[in-house]
């Protein structure tokens, strides 16, 4: 379905509130009503068909005495779910009294099947209806979503083309970041241009797709929103089987804190005709509750919050009489066996997401695991030589699991206009990528919308996406591509000192004939791994020159890794002649009258 026809669906349902709810809600508040009720027509559109027969069923198994009813009315529904009130929706278009649509819409609410019942309390949308019966608007809303002129289902109503997973998906994404733009909130919580989410996907297959068999796949997001990211990457890998020739099915499973879109999400899945599938889709903090903690997933995608505090996580996730983190997603060893703790500062934690997926890689695979995930460029260098942050980013390169991060366009996304990076991380490297990293710089590939859409500005055409997969995929050096070995990015921090002189000049001992350092002196030196010769030769060099006597403290050595775009990219602005300066001041005198002469005159002079 092209944008055209999304965009007119989203923008009936956003007609839909106008209409019906303007005087009753204000216009952030809409989302509580019109939200829940898109899920539920679905939902309600999918079963039409199948009424008649699930309403017979019922009533075979009243009359045998039967009380667990729920698998076989949803089999007869032909659905993961089912509704076993009298009613479909356009039943309720014609009730005399407010007081007696309320009741029935109520008994046919209580219809659903319990795994619709579960998204029903997560949009708190029974609050909401004695509010629309107070204000005599439930009918009209109900009206309104059973209109001919649209149409949810994923099947085809008369001239109206069914409504994909993918599309409706897309949808409810549009209405999600329309509510939040009217209530100044932050859409991008839960949205990620699909633009984005088809990039990620390229990347995530793109490497692999003549590897890919005859199989079953699981793929892995822990911060799900409504599920965008799933079904695309469902999508696109079907259709590399397909074009491959091969039969695949994939798993999807994912983990969302946010209850309404976890809603969205659950409705979604159950529309894909299978329960199970749905049951993967958990509600909860990925962070401090993971809900998939014994699974490892062949793919996995995120877009985790970024400068967001997940301190209420860190608080429940502490234990022990210091209060410490000890989740062995978050704690690791170096190579020597060092321990190396890779909790962030509590007022960031989207590396911990990324840490959460590289803990679900599968080991024991020909493919291993893949793992493409958007971060801002905090993730690239925040925190100094051993903290949490440098000790994340050592752990993913000292292990060689970065493949690759590019840079994207600024106001890529709709709640900010920051810089944005996609991480590119495989436990499974061709023999070309190891120990290395490359970095693209795609900031420059991009086409400007028509119209902005909140901070969007821009967006990626599918031929910019097929751009830079082909820069990923070629591995050349380029001026929007750069390789290093994974060394480049590391450093020792180190703890220089100069021993504290006695009155003769002499260097002063403590009891047991050791130097003393004098503390005034004492400084601190970045020293990168790729500096020839060391630490040592680094000293040598660059410190003792001008303090002889410098040595550093072993101990208080620490390892850091960062990484910097403006480094390797820096293109610098090339200064402007001096003569075509004169010249445009010389025009600006003409029109300011003389005013400028004496400013001239010191120039040229």
């Amino acid at each position: 379905m092209d944008a055209h026809m999304l965009n007119t669906i989203a923008n009936f349902i956003w007609g839909i509130a106008d209409d019906c709810l303007r005087d009753v809600y204000v216009r952030g508040k809409y989302r509580d009503v019109i939200l829940p009720m898109t899920v539920i027509r679905r939902l309600d559109a999918v079963l039409e068909d199948t009424k008649p027969q699930v309403l017979e069923m019922k009533k075979t198994l009243d009359t045998a005495g039967i009380t667990n009813q729920w698998g076989a009315l949803c089999n007869t529904a032909g659905q993961a779910f089912c509704n076993a009130s009298p009613f479909c929706l356009r039943d309720l278009t014609s009730r005399p009294t407010p007081q007696k649509l309320k009741a029935d819409f109520e008994a046919y609410l209580d219809g659903f099947s319990p795994n619709v019942q579960e998204i029903l309390d997560k949009f708190k949308f029974r609050n909401q209806i004695d509010t629309m019966i107070e204000a005599d608007i439930l009918g009209a809303v109900i009206q309104k979503f059973i209109s001919k002129d649209i149409n949810l289902s994923p099947k085809p109503c008369g001239n109206l083309p069914g409504l994909d997973n993918h599309a409706m998906g897309t949808i409810f994404e549009e209405l999600v970041r329309r509510f939040n733009e009217a209530n100044n909130e932050e859409a991008g919580e839960h949205w990620t241009p699909r633009d984005v989410v088809e990039l990620m996907a390229d990347l995530v297959f793109a490497p692999i797709a003549d590897q890919i068999k005859d199989a079953t796949y699981s793929c892995y997001d822990g911060a799900c929103g409504t599920g965008g990211m799933l079904t695309v990457a469902q999508d696109r890998l079907n259709r590399i089987a397909a074009e491959n020739g091969k039969k695949v099915s994939i798993h999807l499973f994912g983990q969302e804190i946010q209850p309404e879109t976890y809603a969205i999400a659950k409705a979604d899945m159950m529309l894909k005709g299978d329960g199970e599938e749905a049951m993967h889709i958990a509600y909860g903090s990925t962070l401090s509750g993971d809900q998939h903690a014994a699974r490892s997933f062949d793919f996995m995608l995120a877009n985790p919050p970024y400068g967001k505090s997940w301190k209420t996580d860190a608080e429940r996730m502490a234990s022990g009489k210091k209060k410490e983190i000890l989740d062995t997603r978050f704690n690791a060893a170096t190579a020597d066996g060092e321990p190396l703790s890779m909790i962030p500062r509590s007022s960031d934690g989207q590396l911990l997401f990324l840490l959460n997926n590289i803990s679900k890689m599968k080991q024991d695979t020909p493919l291993g695991s893949r793992i493409v995930e958007v971060h801002n460029g905090s993730s690239l260098f925040t925190g100094d030589a051993g903290s949490g942050e440098s000790n994340a980013r050592r752990y993913m390169i000292e292990n060689d699991l970065v493949e690759a991060i590019i840079a994207l366009p600024e106001k890529m996304f709709y709640n900010t206009g920051i810089g944005t990076f996609i991480w590119v991380l495989s436990n499974r490297k061709e023999e070309r990528r190891r120990g290395k990293i490359q970095l693209i710089d795609a900031t420059a590939i991009k086409t400007p919308l028509r119209k902005n859409m909140g901070e969007k500005n821009c967006e990626l055409s599918p031929a910019q996406r097929q751009e830079i997969v082909r820069i990923f995929m070629a591995f050349e050096e380029s001026e929007v591509s750069r390789i290093f070995p994974n060394s480049e990015f590391g450093y020792w921090k180190v703890s220089v000192q100069q021993p504290l002189l006695d009155e003769q000049g002499n260097p002063a001992l403590d009891k047991k004939g050791r130097i003393q350092p004098d503390k005034a002196k004492a400084d601190t030196e970045i020293i990168p791994f790729r500096y020839e010769g060391g630490i040592e030769a680094f000293m040598d060099a660059v410190v003792r020159p001008y303090a002889p006597g410098a040595y550093i403290d072993p101990k208080a050595t620490k390892i850091g890794y960062e990484l910097s775009f403006t480094k390797y990219f820096y293109k610098p602005v090339q200064l402007r002649p001096m003569e075509d300066i004169v010249a445009d001041l010389k025009a600006l005198e003409k029109e300011t009258d003389g005013m400028l002469a004496e400013i001239l005159g010191g120039i040229q002079g």
